[in-house]
């Protein structure tokens, strides 16, 4: 505690004393570690990423901003669940469930749904399935925009039990089992084929878990660590949809040299998709309070068209030059919690909604009326009306 009562808004461990002892701020010191570390968020900037350690004020920056230096009682504890969830831009009633650890990771390796939502925005497609799923926090993205849900599938039964809590339809459209069972695979492509009907799939969207790639010539090698991505490209293939969005981390771009990622292009393009180069995201820019990157790899076929990588909403880049959503715009409407660092849980009652960005978490509006709100100057953001520069 004394730790966190030395760091300031914005700061980290270089606030805190030598004086406290910590052999965990030793090893920071002598190695130079992350200025991230033993961060405490600004509420006038987007988070940091949300990691899955997000209950450690030491692996990050997310020890709670209210440091008592604003005229407010400090809060001196990391983020909440709900925070957090905000943070990734899950809506207020999305509900994760399982164990601390399993919901730790549910929120902090999900693709936050704003950003999926940026993506499928830009395809006309209406159907899609989800491949290694998780909760559906890229599914939520889609399903913002319309396009319906057809098929999910998963292993981890803590994130399937979440899936299942946030997604009406998921007794017909989730299959909670190990993709590299050929039987699971045929028996999820025969649901979704009967999901179908006499439809062609729009989409099929997801991202194999990065366990590492590794290459034999300019061919993925027949390596245990292939399989996941190779079984993705199976269920394409199967599948057949008109386009495929693949998402992973950014460093999938530097493993040997490139090497890697070039030849995931060239697996779906064997398979007869035209593939847009691999783009990194920055989910900042389409509405998410976090710096958060994605890598995100697209491809189409049969005249389908997808308007990709979108175009940013908020930051430099944008067409209204918005500042992005800041951490105050996300969570400074949720009651404050004073005491320890243990209150990792937070319980939605009697709170108000005050900036457009906590109405739309919250259910009051959609984001469109949430963005074309920063356009008009209708809805707050960090306290202050937006005029518009459109």
């Amino acid at each position: 505690m004394r730790m966190v009562k030395a760091i300031p808004s914005g700061g980290n461990w270089k606030n805190i004393p030598v004086s406290v002892p910590s052999k965990r701020l030793e090893q920071i010191r002598k190695s130079g570690g992350r200025t991230t570390y033993y961060g405490r968020l600004k509420y006038d900037a987007p988070a940091y990423t949300v990691s899955t350690f997000f209950n450690r004020p030491g692996n990050g920056c997310y020890i709670h901003p209210d440091d008592g230096r604003n005229n407010k009682r400090p809060q001196h504890r990391v983020i909440t669940f709900r925070e957090a969830a905000r943070l990734q831009s899950f809506p207020d009633d999305f509900v994760f469930v399982g164990t601390k650890t399993a919901q730790l990771k549910q929120v902090g390796n999900a693709v936050p749904p704003v950003l999926g939502r940026a993506i499928a925005s830009g395809i006309k497609e209406k159907t899609f399935v989800d491949l290694f799923c998780g909760v559906g926090g890229l599914s939520l993205g889609f399903l913002m925009t319309g396009k319906k849900l057809l098929g999910a599938l998963d292993n981890n039964a803590a994130a399937c039990n979440t899936f299942k809590r946030n997604h009406k339809s998921s007794d017909k459209t989730l299959m909670c089992g190990d993709v590299t069972s050929l039987e699971v695979r045929n028996r999820f492509v025969q649901m979704v084929k009967s999901n179908l009907k006499t439809q062609r799939l729009g989409m099929v969207i997801g991202g194999a878990p990065c366990q590492g790639f590794s290459l034999a010539g300019n061919r993925l090698a027949d390596d245990p660590r292939n399989k996941l991505f190779m079984y993705f490209v199976e269920l394409v293939k199967e599948l057949n949809p008109k386009v495929f969005v693949f998402e992973n981390v950014p460093g999938l771009l530097s493993i040997q040299n490139g090497r890697v990622v070039s030849t995931i292009v060239r697996c779906f393009r064997d398979l007869g998709y035209n593939v847009v180069a691999p783009v990194v995201l920055k989910a900042e820019e389409y509405g998410v309070p976090q710096k958060r990157r994605r890598l995100f790899i697209l491809g189409s076929k049969d005249n389908a068209t997808a308007k990709f990588p979108p175009q940013p909403l908020f930051g430099p880049d944008s067409h209204g030059k918005y500042t992005p959503i800041t951490v105050h715009d996300a969570i400074s409407d949720l009651p404050p919690i004073h005491e320890g660092l243990g209150n990792e849980r937070l319980e939605l009652n009697n709170y108000s909604p005050i900036s457009g960005y906590q109405k739309f978490m919250a259910g009051i509006i959609g984001f469109k009326e949430f963005y074309q709100g920063f356009k008009s100057g209708r809805l707050k953001h960090d306290g202050k009306v937006l005029t518009s520069v459109l």
